[in-house]
């Protein structure tokens, strides 16, 4: 019966699925080119619709979140800041009146201006800042501030463990919500998603306000997977912030069994630029709270700062929310003002056309061109990606090295010995498009100093690749880097 079914109706079954998939394609293919995205982002999905169209179908709805909602908080937040306005608009006034500020800048009025518009973020002069150059020196600094708050603690963070590491934190954060302290948590839901409930309803239990960014059903089926806030942030009483790589957990004090010693790097911060740190938290809690903590002129948020001599620096943050890819463009911006050397730390390279571009020509230009990535990789679909492009920015000069005694996590990007940037944002298209970021450019030349003796310490413990043995590579290392890469814009 079976047979004679399929000899009656199996032509018209096979031609209205064949028509019907046709369809499908070119209707989501339309919408992907509509949408402008990143030319290898389309290539990718169109790519993917082409050879699974039905589960491409899927994941593209699962991949899919309209972030309006998000974007008109973001903008109506930053609009009310009459203060936060009124700094930028003064400086950018001053920079295009050329003020004795502007004359200051140098040769980085170009790159303040840049992200005075595109991230409203504002050049702060008054700053005490220490580079953390590993977890032990990291988490002791930050245990020993939280110890210290009075009034309020803001902490933000992509992933927290409940750990040794997790665990010190939730009992120390429970001690200073009795000692009344108010204490606010956001994670991230996605980075966090093996946190317990019993954790976070200890938390709630004993006074602590803690939210999830984005909650999800299921971590890999939900249409909010996509965009993840990966930022790294503390506030305390408005007047000691912390930013950078490290998230909570044992692996960043290098506890992880396979990745052994981690490298990562945080960045400790008083003064002016912890007020803009305080912003950016107090716009993420108002997201996923729906709750307007204090305007600027809450002096428990934004309290009276003590002057210190120097360490000029801009807090940025970036997110699909942005009207601007921010991060994506001081990073550009950064490495085309570029005249001696550019020196980079990322776990992950997966730059878009533009950031190679860039790369490529400093170093055709005669700039000092280096690059650390991970020997021993924490993600190998990424890693074989970030393979793919050594070809081609060695062929220009650009010499990459592969750190060894373990992995490797911070994400630094420093020019000429004279600025750096420095904080959650990876050297790839994830974090330029798809992740909430937050990163500090540093003008100061003692913090850049040190931010490059530690370079020169991870590069003595480095593998550089020779590009001619990398050339001759085996035929399937070649073809598993050249899928990773045309996945690589949909990781």
């Amino acid at each position: 019966m079976l047979t004679d079914f399929w000899s009656l109706y199996g032509e018209g079954i096979v031609w209205a699925y064949s028509a019907s998939t046709t369809i499908l394609i070119i209707v989501v293919s339309f919408l992907i080119f509509m949408e402008k995205k990143n030319p290898y982002k389309t290539i990718a999905w169109l790519a993917v619709l082409n050879i699974f169209p039905i589960l491409g179908f899927i994941v593209y709805l699962m991949l899919g979140q309209n972030l309006r909602r998000r974007k008109a908080v973001r903008t109506k937040y930053i609009n009310e800041m009459k203060y936060l306005r009124s700094i930028v608009n003064s400086q950018i006034d001053c920079i295009e009146n050329d003020c004795e500020f502007a004359r200051e800048l140098n040769s980085k009025k170009q790159l303040v201006n840049l992200m005075l518009h595109n991230a409203n973020a504002p050049f702060t002069r008054s700053n005490s800042a220490e580079v953390l150059s590993d977890g032990t020196e990291a988490f002791e600094n930050i245990f020993a501030a939280l110890e210290k708050a009075v009034n309020h603690i803001h902490l933000e963070y992509y992933i927290i463990r409940d750990d040794k590491t997790g665990r010190r934190l939730k009992e120390t954060l429970i001690r200073k919500a009795r000692e009344g302290v108010t204490v606010k948590v956001i994670y991230d839901a996605v980075g966090s998603w093996y946190l317990p409930g019993k954790y976070t309803r200890d938390m709630q239990k004993n006074g602590i306000e803690i939210k999830p960014f984005m909650p999800v059903i299921m971590p890999y089926i939900n249409n909010k997977l996509n965009y993840r806030n990966h930022r790294k942030i503390i506030v305390i009483d408005g007047r000691v912030g912390f930013l950078g790589g490290l998230n909570v957990g044992d692996e960043y004090l290098g506890y992880h069994p396979r990745l052994g010693k981690w490298r990562d790097t945080h960045l400790r911060l008083e003064g002016s630029a912890v007020q803009f740190l305080q912003v950016i938290f107090m716009l993420d809690w108002e997201f996923v709270s729906h709750e307007k903590l204090a305007d600027e002129t809450n002096s428990s948020y934004f309290p009276e700062m003590k002057s210190f001599a120097g360490q000029p620096i801009q807090i940025a943050a970036s997110g699909p929310d942005s009207d601007w890819e921010s991060i994506r463009q001081s990073y550009f911006a950064l490495i085309n003002s570029a005249h001696r050397s550019i020196k980079i730390t990322t776990p992950y390279l997966i730059p878009d056309e533009g950031i190679s571009l860039a790369l490529k020509t400093a170093a055709l230009s005669g700039v000092d061109v280096k690059i650390i990535l991970p020997g021993i990789p924490d993600h190998k679909i990424v890693f074989w990606a970030s393979q793919s492009y050594f070809d081609e920015l060695m062929e220009a000069g650009i010499q990459v090295y592969l750190y060894q005694p373990g992995f490797i996590h911070a994400k630094i990007i420093s020019v000429d010995g004279e600025v750096a940037s420095l904080g959650s944002a990876n050297l790839d298209m994830r974090s330029f498009q798809l992740n909430f970021e937050v990163n500090a450019m540093i003008y100061d030349r003692a913090l850049v100093a040190k931010l490059d003796t530690d370079f020169a310490r991870d590069l003595a413990l480095a593998k550089q690749v020779n590009p001619a043995e990398f050339a001759v590579r085996p035929l399937w290392s070649k073809i598993r880097q050249s899928a990773a890469r045309l996945l690589s814009p949909l990781l």
